[in-house]
Protein backbone atom coordinates (compact mmCIF):
# COMPACT_ATOMS: atom_id res chain seq x y z
CA UNK A 1 0.00 0.00 0.00
CA UNK A 2 1.07 3.61 -1.21
CA UNK A 3 1.52 6.46 1.38
CA UNK A 4 0.44 10.00 1.37
CA UNK A 5 3.51 12.21 2.12
CA UNK A 6 1.74 14.22 5.23
CA UNK A 7 2.54 17.26 5.54
CA UNK A 8 0.79 17.77 8.91
CA UNK A 9 -0.92 15.57 11.72
CA UNK A 10 -3.61 13.53 12.37
CA UNK A 11 -5.23 15.86 13.81
CA UNK A 12 -4.25 19.11 11.95
CA UNK A 13 -6.50 17.21 9.21
CA UNK A 14 -9.08 16.86 11.31
CA UNK A 15 -8.77 20.68 12.07
CA UNK A 16 -9.14 21.70 8.34
CA UNK A 17 -12.07 19.02 7.34
CA UNK A 18 -14.11 20.29 10.11
CA UNK A 19 -13.18 24.36 8.85
CA UNK A 20 -14.19 23.05 5.41
CA UNK A 21 -17.41 21.83 6.40
CA UNK A 22 -18.27 24.64 8.28
CA UNK A 23 -16.95 27.07 5.46
CA UNK A 24 -20.18 25.39 3.54
CA UNK A 25 -18.43 22.56 1.67
CA UNK A 26 -20.79 19.72 1.85
CA UNK A 27 -18.94 16.33 4.54
CA UNK A 28 -17.91 14.52 1.40
CA UNK A 29 -16.38 17.49 -0.11
CA UNK A 30 -14.72 18.44 3.57
CA UNK A 31 -12.92 15.57 3.83
CA UNK A 32 -11.58 14.58 0.15
CA UNK A 33 -10.22 18.42 -0.58
CA UNK A 34 -8.48 17.70 2.89
CA UNK A 35 -6.13 15.18 1.10
CA UNK A 36 -6.69 17.22 -2.49
CA UNK A 37 -3.02 17.96 -2.81
CA UNK A 38 -1.70 15.28 -1.38
CA UNK A 39 -3.63 13.30 -3.93
CA UNK A 40 -2.19 15.62 -6.73
CA UNK A 41 -5.94 16.19 -7.72
CA UNK A 42 -6.90 19.98 -8.16
CA UNK A 43 -9.11 21.42 -6.05
CA UNK A 44 -11.81 22.50 -7.89
CA UNK A 45 -12.17 18.73 -9.20
CA UNK A 46 -12.01 17.43 -6.10
CA UNK A 47 -15.13 19.75 -4.93
CA UNK A 48 -17.12 18.64 -8.26
CA UNK A 49 -16.46 14.86 -7.86
CA UNK A 50 -17.33 15.14 -3.90
CA UNK A 51 -20.14 17.46 -4.52
CA UNK A 52 -23.07 14.33 -5.32
CA UNK A 53 -22.13 12.44 -1.92
CA UNK A 54 -23.11 14.80 0.29
CA UNK A 55 -26.11 14.21 2.81
CA UNK A 56 -25.74 10.57 2.68
CA UNK A 57 -25.64 10.76 -1.45
CA UNK A 58 -27.75 13.97 -2.62
CA UNK A 59 -29.38 13.78 0.80
CA UNK A 60 -30.51 10.50 0.56
CA UNK A 61 -29.34 10.03 4.07
CA UNK A 62 -27.24 6.41 3.09
CA UNK A 63 -23.81 6.12 3.40
CA UNK A 64 -22.22 9.54 5.16
CA UNK A 65 -20.68 11.73 2.99
CA UNK A 66 -17.79 12.15 5.28
CA UNK A 67 -17.14 8.22 4.81
CA UNK A 68 -17.93 8.59 0.64
CA UNK A 69 -14.72 11.68 0.95
CA UNK A 70 -12.55 8.46 2.75
CA UNK A 71 -13.11 6.47 0.23
CA UNK A 72 -12.75 8.37 -2.53
CA UNK A 73 -9.08 9.32 -1.15
CA UNK A 74 -8.78 6.27 -0.53
CA UNK A 75 -9.29 4.91 -4.24
CA UNK A 76 -6.85 7.97 -5.63
CA UNK A 77 -4.07 6.84 -3.42
CA UNK A 78 -4.34 3.18 -4.12
CA UNK A 79 -6.89 1.76 -6.34
CA UNK A 80 -6.92 -0.30 -9.02
CA UNK A 81 -7.81 0.62 -12.98
CA UNK A 82 -7.32 -2.56 -14.36
CA UNK A 83 -10.70 -4.25 -14.35
CA UNK A 84 -8.86 -7.66 -14.53
CA UNK A 85 -6.96 -7.37 -11.62
CA UNK A 86 -8.21 -9.62 -9.34
CA UNK A 87 -5.75 -9.49 -6.09
CA UNK A 88 -5.47 -4.89 -6.55
CA UNK A 89 -9.95 -5.42 -6.53
CA UNK A 90 -9.22 -7.29 -3.42
CA UNK A 91 -7.26 -6.29 -1.28
CA UNK A 92 -8.93 -2.57 -2.43
CA UNK A 93 -12.31 -3.23 -0.76
CA UNK A 94 -10.32 -4.86 1.95
CA UNK A 95 -8.66 -1.86 2.88
CA UNK A 96 -12.25 -0.02 2.13
CA UNK A 97 -13.95 -1.95 4.75
CA UNK A 98 -10.68 -1.14 7.62
CA UNK A 99 -11.63 2.08 6.74
CA UNK A 100 -15.48 1.73 7.37
CA UNK A 101 -14.75 0.15 10.42
CA UNK A 102 -12.71 2.56 12.21
CA UNK A 103 -14.92 4.89 11.19
CA UNK A 104 -17.94 3.03 12.61
CA UNK A 105 -15.65 2.09 16.14
CA UNK A 106 -15.95 5.94 16.16
CA UNK A 107 -19.37 6.32 15.42
CA UNK A 108 -21.77 3.27 15.79
CA UNK A 109 -22.12 3.46 11.97
CA UNK A 110 -22.26 4.68 8.91
CA UNK A 111 -25.06 5.38 7.30
CA UNK A 112 -25.88 9.42 7.51
CA UNK A 113 -29.61 8.84 8.84
CA UNK A 114 -28.30 6.69 11.66
CA UNK A 115 -25.70 9.19 12.66
CA UNK A 116 -28.47 12.17 12.51
CA UNK A 117 -30.73 9.87 14.44
CA UNK A 118 -33.52 10.51 11.74
CA UNK A 119 -36.31 7.98 11.22
CA UNK A 120 -36.63 8.90 7.76
CA UNK A 121 -36.32 5.87 5.31
CA UNK A 122 -35.28 6.86 1.30
CA UNK A 123 -34.36 10.73 0.25
CA UNK A 124 -34.60 13.39 2.35
CA UNK A 125 -35.61 17.20 0.62
CA UNK A 126 -33.21 18.02 -1.75
CA UNK A 127 -32.97 21.31 -0.47
CA UNK A 128 -30.26 21.69 1.56
CA UNK A 129 -30.60 23.05 5.18
CA UNK A 130 -29.31 26.67 5.56
CA UNK A 131 -25.87 26.81 7.16
CA UNK A 132 -27.12 28.56 10.42
CA UNK A 133 -25.23 28.59 13.78
CA UNK A 134 -28.35 26.42 14.82
CA UNK A 135 -27.35 24.03 12.14
CA UNK A 136 -24.14 23.23 13.16
CA UNK A 137 -24.96 22.76 16.64
CA UNK A 138 -28.22 20.38 15.97
CA UNK A 139 -25.74 18.05 13.18
CA UNK A 140 -22.27 15.94 14.04
CA UNK A 141 -21.81 16.41 10.82
CA UNK A 142 -18.56 18.19 11.43
CA UNK A 143 -17.10 15.85 13.96
CA UNK A 144 -18.20 13.11 11.56
CA UNK A 145 -15.35 14.85 8.82
CA UNK A 146 -13.02 15.54 11.29
CA UNK A 147 -13.02 11.33 12.80
CA UNK A 148 -12.96 10.54 8.66
CA UNK A 149 -10.08 12.89 7.76
CA UNK A 150 -8.12 11.92 11.25
CA UNK A 151 -8.87 8.20 9.98
CA UNK A 152 -7.59 8.97 6.44
CA UNK A 153 -4.37 10.43 7.70
CA UNK A 154 -3.50 7.92 10.12
CA UNK A 155 -4.25 5.27 8.19
CA UNK A 156 -2.23 6.23 4.90
CA UNK A 157 0.81 7.44 6.96
CA UNK A 158 1.04 4.57 9.56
Amino acid sequence: MEKITLSKTPEEYAETAGKLFTSGYNCSQAVLLTFAEELGMPFDMAARLSSSFGGGMGRMREVCGAVSGMFMAAGLLCGYDDPKAQTEKTEHYKRIQELAARFKEHTGSIICRELLGLDIKGADSHVPEKRTEEYYKKRPCREMVEIAARITAEYFSG
